[in-house]
């Protein structure tokens, strides 16, 4: 579904990514793990059109988006869960969600919005409480739901336990377990590379914006380098 040839981007003269190959095949949970500035943010970002690229490729079902728009790509079905959550805060629970669906309308964003209040009963609960006085867990499946509203074909998910408790960490990444179970295709960066790996059927290693390891979730979990460098082992 996605094709990623020698990617590169920069912030001014600085590269911040070196000729990135990276694939994600239909159905799959792709793991993207390593070091805060190793590149992980830029590119996801740069996947999704906000970050531009300056050399290299990015095919979408076999089609070049390397310089396609942002809203070209959301059109495609490729959504991007941002760092940091981003909700709208002084707009309502529901609000949030319905942005989710701009492109859409009707009945369609109707029955999402159904579902994706199935999936975070939370989010039914306080459907009418403005973003900004949610907490930090709530605003992550405000996020992740938001995003599942425009029903994207590639799901970008970017640290999306940052900042929360253990406890919710495990929450968010059961509810990317069960999206990943009911087939979406997601490409997933986290800092928690134990919880990240545990997940993906596959799964990156990326260090100063370079790919230096590639494998199965498992493979790299029980990687040496990898226990050594990220899970602490």
């Amino acid at each position: 579904m996605l094709e990623v040839r020698g990617l590169t981007s920069h912030y001014g003269r600085i590269p911040a990514l070196k000729g990135i190959d990276v694939e994600v095949r239909e159905g799959e949970l792709v793991a993207l793990v390593g070091a805060n500035g190793a590149g992980k943010t830029t590119l996801l970002r740069a996947l999704s059109g906000v970050q531009g690229a300056s050399g290299g490729t990015v095919r979408f079902d076999g089609a070049d988006i390397t310089r396609a728009a942002p809203d070209r790509r959301v059109a495609l079905g490729i959504v991007q869960v941002p760092e940091g959550r981003q909700v709208f805060a002084p707009l309502t629970v529901e609000d949030n969600l319905r942005l989710g669906a701009y492109r859409r309308g009707g009945e369609s964003a109707a029955a999402t919005l159904e579902r994706v209040y199935a999936m975070f009963p939370r989010l039914r609960e306080r459907r009418a409480s403005l973003a900004g006085t949610l907490s930090g867990g709530e605003q992550q499946m405000l996020a992740m739901g938001r995003a599942m509203m425009a029903q994207p074909r590639l799901l970008l998910l970017d640290e999306p336990s940052m900042g929360l408790a253990p406890r919710l960490v495990e929450e968010v990444f059961a509810y990317v377990h069960r999206l990943k179970e009911e087939g979406r295709t997601i490409f997933l960066v986290d800092q928690n590379a134990r919880a990240a790996l545990a997940v993906a059927d596959r799964a990156y290693v990326l260090e100063t914006g370079q790919v230096v390891l590639a494998g199965t979730g498992a493979g790299l979990a029980a990687d040496p380098q990898v226990q050594q460098a990220y899970l602490g082992l």
